[in-house]
């Protein structure tokens, strides 16, 4: 079935002029501009920003190779430069595909417990973020006969893309080999597009072979977003990226219309875009060091939790990613919990319901502080948990 695009993209056909002027470009021909108005071309650009700009909706030429050929690296598969697309952030790219894929009313299918940025941006987008829960039978997963009720119900008449985050936050579970297959095949019946938020995936906890990405994925349309706030460790860096794949026809499609909003964006600056060959040849060294930090971490986690005489406080089996959660006795109130922490330890954290958990008794973590800041933070959750039990 093909995927439903918004009507709310542009894609009429060009006018007289512009027809005329694409014509002389594909036959080689370079017009002068009566009305260029980019002051690089003329002599104008600041001596510290000498570049001539080239206006590109996917992002400088020369940006887009060296990360197809960092990702076609990393899954022994080429990739096709001209199916990405660089911007500031992958909230950037949901807003994007929001505008791509719904008209407002319509409704994007978001995992729970999850991060809570989906519905704040498909809101602004007036587009409704449908949840869809992971079940946890001492590990996480996505059942497809739970996403196929959704898409039967009334509500699912106006559901346009599934988005899944491999591997999810806080959950830190991975997309199964049997979930994906089931849910490809799920979507290219429906003509659902997947959006796949793949930020976490190079920091796997328990080191599972048959983990895969879902970027380039062939089955459906599918965008498969990623970063350097994550794969870095560089929030301030603002790179993201989108790489696009599926059936030739809705790739097309896609792209035509992915054309027109990146072009009225333009967000990717020259001065980040020059640096991104070298910030990815640093990329695997500090996705190790991250990796390594919280892989140590986790280790301390479990080992505390084990010492601990009490013995009240575990952890939900993580997969991958750097938050977990905590699951701690039911009785004790999430807020109590994090408000005893503000009081008596000077430290604050997130309970479970700020991720939509579907009971009381959880707070997420972050594998990311320093050891010895880490064990702290432990051991006053520890001490907290014992206090307030009495």
């Amino acid at each position: 079935m093909t995927v439903h695009f918004s009507f709310r993209v542009d894609i009429s056909a060009p006018n007289p002029i512009a027809a005329a002027q694409a014509k002389a470009k594909e036959q080689g021909i370079e017009l002068g501009k009566l009305n260029d108005s980019n002051p690089t071309r003329h002599g104008l650009a600041p001596d510290l920003i000498p570049n001539v700009y080239e206006a590109n909706p996917r992002g400088p030429k020369a940006a887009r190779e060296a990360l197809a050929g960092f990702l076609g690296a990393q899954d022994g598969t080429a990739v096709d430069p001209e199916r990405l697309y660089l911007l500031s952030s992958t909230s950037e790219a949901y807003s994007w595909l929001i505008k791509l894929l719904c008209d407002a009313g319509d409704a994007v299918l978001a995992p729970k417990p999850g991060y809570p940025l989906i519905e704040s941006i498909a809101g602004l987008e007036c587009v409704h973020a449908v949840e869809y829960q992971l079940r946890y039978d001492g590990s996480w997963y996505v059942e497809a006969a739970d996403i196929a009720a959704i898409l039967d119900s009334p509500e699912g008449e106006r559901i346009r893309a599934l988005v899944l985050i491999n591997p999810n936050n806080p959950t830190g579970s991975y997309i199964k080999h049997d979930e994906r297959e089931a849910l490809v095949a799920l979507c290219r019946e429906r003509g659902i597009a997947i959006i796949a938020d793949e930020v976490f995936f190079d920091y796997d906890l328990e080191p599972i072979a048959a983990n895969r990405r879902l970027a380039g994925e062939e089955g459906v349309l599918t965008f498969a977003l990623d970063g350097f706030s994550k794969m870095l460790a560089a929030p301030h860096a603002k790179v993201g990226w989108i790489r696009v794949s599926g059936p030739e026809h809705d790739v097309a499609e896609a792209q035509r219309r992915l054309d027109v909003i990146a072009d009225d964006y333009l967000p990717m600056s020259d001065i980040i875009a020059d640096r991104i060959p070298e910030l990815l040849d640093a990329a695997a060294l500090q996705t190790a060091k991250v990796r390594g930090r919280v892989r140590g971490n986790f280790a301390v986690l479990r080992g505390m939790l084990a010492a601990d005489e009490l013995g009240v406080v575990d952890v939900l089996r993580p997969e991958g990613g750097w938050n977990v959660l905590l699951r701690v006795p039911s009785v004790l109130d999430e807020n109590e919990l994090v408000l005893t922490l503000i009081e008596d330890h000077r430290l604050t954290g997130q309970p479970g319901y700020f991720f939509d958990m579907t009971s009381n008794g959880y707070l997420a973590v972050s594998l990311l502080p320093e050891p010895e800041e880490f064990r702290h933070g432990i051991a006053a959750v520890l001490d907290t948990v014992r206090a307030m039990l009495g």
